[in-house]
């Protein structure tokens, strides 16, 4: 989870919103967030079975096209989000190099290109290789921001910190509820991963560390995030905050220490974004292949080598992300703007996940007889209500844009269904979804190229 937002969480906060709604929202992302994450736990213990996590349990709860939505949601999350992670690498790398400018020109595509493809034989060399490097990445990466929080709090003013806490003297904020509304989805963000232990369980020694991983790594990030924004605004004015350069918490660390502040921020998310973005490319090619060895995507999408690797969803994974990364050029695509399009296209499997979840409990399938089911039940219900509500947060333009994306999917879908000898591609329930979804996207692309839609606003 802690890879590149967290370097950035100051200054995209502040930008939507004053203290005191942050604090809401805060409470808000707390309370879904800690309720997915025993969602995740508990469907690691109840069905050792689902072995794909977010995926599976969509398939198994909603049936065949579901599940293959959430695994196509959840990959071009991954996709998308590693793409932003090399903008904001490439923006951090310019405190160093200038000629990188704000990770977003040609020079900085061109450096981004070739980390991709020496991830991509990192990868090829075996799992277990590059989660040993992402180990030592991880530890390395919270050396800088334990030095940032210890700073920050020493450096703390409460009377910085109460300027405007309500966010009133700046109409363009607008109210308490739309400043809330607008950091959800960069709350999200910095949580995505969250159902990383799930995605690989079917790698993991023991079940029961599937639910720990998830339950400890997810209170130590809301922790860490939590301290990050929030004492950043007792150091600087949030006006001050809003119009930093990314990432934000080097300059924030520069105003108190000096220049050796934002030097240290900027090494540390260099180490980060290289750790974040393995991680990350270990779970894009991941989840395409177990869906493949399902029947739900294209057979290419199966082949390992003889490391073990997925190597055909791994090539073809890093082909788009290049893909993109040239758009982005053209597009001028940024850090922020592809990080929501990524937390937007996520929120259907979270819906699902958090669905299969009260499903189970409220059916009590998978429990003994007379099983307490109030917690999980709870924990199902509060999940998938966030889920939605993230879905109104991320706002109907960045659900048509994504929609464009989901669309493109069936394709890849009927392939797959037709290559497993399929009796029937779609259920009649499934059929109308598939047109909805059709009609959703070329209403999209009819408000995109009118101008109506912009895909890389922030």
């Amino acid at each position: 989870m802690i890879g590149g937002g967290v370097f950035g969480l100051p200054a995209n906060m502040a930008a939507v919103a004053a203290a005191g709604p942050i604090l809401i929202a805060w409470l808000i992302t707390g309370v879904g967030i800690i309720a997915l994450a025993f969602v995740y736990q508990n469907l690691a213990v109840r069905r050792p079975d689902l072995n794909a996590g977010v995926y599976s349990y969509a398939q198994a709860g909603f049936g065949n096209f579901i599940g293959f939505n959430s695994a196509w949601g959840y990959w071009l999350s991954v996709l998308i989000g590693n793409v932003s992670y090399a903008l904001l690498l490439f923006s951090a790398l310019s405190f160093l190099f200038p000629v990188f400018g704000s990770g977003n020109n040609w020079q900085s595509i061109l450096g981004a290109s070739v980390m991709v493809w020496v991830i991509n034989a990192l990868v090829l060399r075996g799992m277990k290789q590059a989660a040993l490097v992402n180990i030592i990445t991880t530890v390395t990466k919270l050396v800088p921001i334990i030095v940032f929080l210890i700073v920050v709090l020493v450096s703390f003013k409460l009377s910085t910190f109460r300027l405007d806490f309500w966010g009133r003297a700046n109409p363009a904020l607008g109210s308490i509820m739309n400043q809330v509304r607008n950091t959800m989805l960069i709350t999200l963000w910095v949580f995505i991963g969250i159902e990383g232990a799930t995605v690989v369980s079917g790698r993991a020694k023991k079940r029961s560390d599937i639910g720990k991983a998830t339950v400890i790594g997810i209170a130590g990030a809301l922790i860490i995030y939590l301290m990050v924004s929030l004492l950043s605004l007792g150091i600087m004015s949030r006006p001050e905050i809003a119009g930093l350069k990314q990432p934000s918490m080097a300059l924030i660390l520069q105003s108190i220490v000096g220049p050796w502040g934002q030097v240290l921020i900027s090494t540390g998310l260099i180490i980060s974004l290289g750790g974040a973005y393995l991680a990350w490319s270990l779970l894009a090619a991941e989840i395409p292949h177990v869906a493949a060895r399902n029947g739900l995507m294209p057979r290419v999408f199966k082949a390992e080598n003889s490391n073990g690797s997925p190597a055909s969803s791994l090539w073809i994974t890093n082909g788009l992300i290049q893909l993109f990364l040239i758009l982005t050029l053209f597009a001028h695509g940024t850090y922020k703007s592809l990080f929501l399009i990524a937390s937007t296209a996520i929120l259907l499997p979270y819906f699902f996940s958090g669905a299969f979840a009260w499903k189970l409990a409220r059916s009590g399938e998978s429990y003994a007889p007379n099983e307490n089911r109030s917690r999980d039940l709870r924990n199902g219900v509060i999940s998938t209500i966030y889920a939605a509500w993230l879905l109104f947060a991320a706002g109907l333009d960045r659900i048509l844009t994504c929609s464009i994306l989901y669309a493109i999917g069936i394709i890849f879908f009927v392939v797959a269904r037709k290559q497993h000898n399929a009796e029937k591609i779609f259920t009649s329930r499934e059929k109308l979804l598939a047109i909805g979804l059709v009609a959703a996207a070329a209403a999209a692309i009819v408000l995109i190229v009118g101008g109506s839609i912009n895909p890389f606003a922030d």
